[in-house]
């Protein structure tokens, strides 16, 4: 028989990691370098790029890595606040002999999802917002 808790809580780790990692990525690819731009930094960037030069073809193709990122967090967003409550009051998410490791676990996945969409928000400003606003204001 499939043990259907523990697909939950896999398919909860997962979500989050993902959402972290692509958002973390959109943030070193996207954000990062206008931040450091920003403050003056350019030169600091073009060292950073020549040491990493990968980060010049994902920072090409930002607007499919934003999008993913995007749908990944939502689909985390979805599965956190409205399918794992769901799964949780028909007793198929936790096991009902350490309920405290349930919280826990959805706890983090709360903390890392809060925390994944912040960078996201952080590298989408950078990315699409920043500089249509400095050209417009600058």
């Amino acid at each position: 028989m499939i043990d259907t808790r523990a697909q939950g809580r896999r398919a909860t780790g997962v979500l989050s990691y993902l959402s972290l990692f692509t958002s973390f990525g959109t943030l070193l690819c996207c954000a990062l370098p206008s931040l450091l731009a920003l403050l003056g930094l350019g030169a600091t960037v073009a060292s950073f790029l020549s040491a990493v030069p990968w980060l010049v073809a994902v920072s090409h193709n930002k607007t499919w890595i934003f999008a993913i990122s995007g749908l990944l967090i939502a689909g985390n967003l979805i599965f956190v606040y409205v399918v794992a409550p769901a799964r949780r009051k028909q007793g198929s998410a936790c096991s009902p002999d350490t309920p405290a490791a349930c919280e826990s676990a959805s706890r983090f996945s709360r903390i890392v999802l809060w925390a994944s969409l912040a960078i996201y928000v952080v590298g989408v400003f950078s990315a699409y917002v920043l500089g249509p606003l400095l050209m417009r204001f600058g």
